[in-house]
């Protein structure tokens, strides 16, 4: 009887999620040569190639796909097994703070994740803007934060780093009038560059939307009354980028980053850390 190994299908799993070795084995802390060796050693087992190594890119062949199914489950019911099993003292609640535009797609999946793996942890997810984030944290009020910036603090990280994009409705036409009217929060942080940009461009604008709630900036853009600005990726379904084709200025970039503070759980806030890496990385 053949038998599969969890830390194998763990690597596979990392290394199509992420589209590369070197990624993986950052996320896994392992070597490159280690996480190479035991995709050998899967294959081997298997009797299949798993990766196409053809490209620049590591991409999946026919039978790595379907394996790759099966491996999420194997790697997640052993996860679960050993939380509900050894979990006793991974009880309490962590504060994890995220900025409104950022939480989709990553940080649901991320919770799902951790809820399985950590079922007697509480996640408690607070949404606002960056500053007050990063206020919150420096008052002890959240474990971890996720912030978006032009910068990166003292005891951050960056996630990924990532173009701001012009926001509107599903083929809307609000992006082509004059002056072009915009929709933003009092607070945002994005606000102050693009407008900046539209004034070095020459584009008269006006603030159609200025609130302090990111719902009603949503249904403002979402029928087509105003734009917005987002990072490239966090644009929720019933929104779009914009393609003037030109017509607007290009935006700056911007920092995903994370601050965390253990304090005293540094296992279980490794494990989440990790998973918001991971999370990130995949955008």
């Amino acid at each position: 009887m053949r038998n599969l190994d969890v830390t194998t299908l763990r690597s596979f799993v990392a290394v199509a999620e992420l589209g590369g070795v070197t990624r993986a084995a950052g996320v896994l802390n392992l070597t490159q040569s280690a996480v190479s060796m035991q995709l050998k050693r899967l294959e081997e087992l298997l009797g299949v190639p798993l990766m196409d190594r053809s490209n620049r890119a590591i991409g999946l062949t026919a039978a790595g796909e379907q394996l790759l199914s099966y491996a999420r489950r194997i790697v997640d019911l052993n996860d679960e097994v050993m939380a509900r099993l050894t979990d006793q003292v991974f009880e309490g609640e962590i504060v994890l703070g995220v900025p409104h535009d950022i939480v989709y797609p990553a940080v649901p999946q991320v919770l799902q994740r951790f809820a399985t793996q950590f079922p007697r942890m509480k996640v408690n997810l607070v949404t606002s803007f960056t500053r007050e984030l990063k206020a919150q944290f420096r008052r002890g009020e959240c474990d971890v934060i996720l912030t978006t910036e032009a910068g990166l603090d003292i005891g951050g990280e960056t996630l990924t780093t990532k173009p701001l994009k012009w926001i509107g409705a599903p083929g809307g036409s609000a992006w082509k009038q004059r002056p072009l009217r915009l929709a933003f929060g009092r607070f945002c942080i994005f606000r102050a560059g693009a407008i900046a940009a539209l004034g070095e461009a020459g584009v008269d604008w006006e603030m159609a939307v200025e609130t302090e709630s990111d719902r009603t900036i949503e249904a403002t853009v979402s029928a087509d009354l105003a734009i917005h600005t987002m990072i490239e990726g966090t644009e929720p379904r019933h929104l779009e980028q914009i393609d003037h084709g030109g017509q607007l200025p290009d935006l700056t970039v911007q920092q995903i980053n994370m601050y965390a503070s253990d304090k005293g759980r540094k296992e279980v806030m490794r494990h989440l850390t990790d998973m918001l890496r991971q999370a990130f990385k995949m955008m």
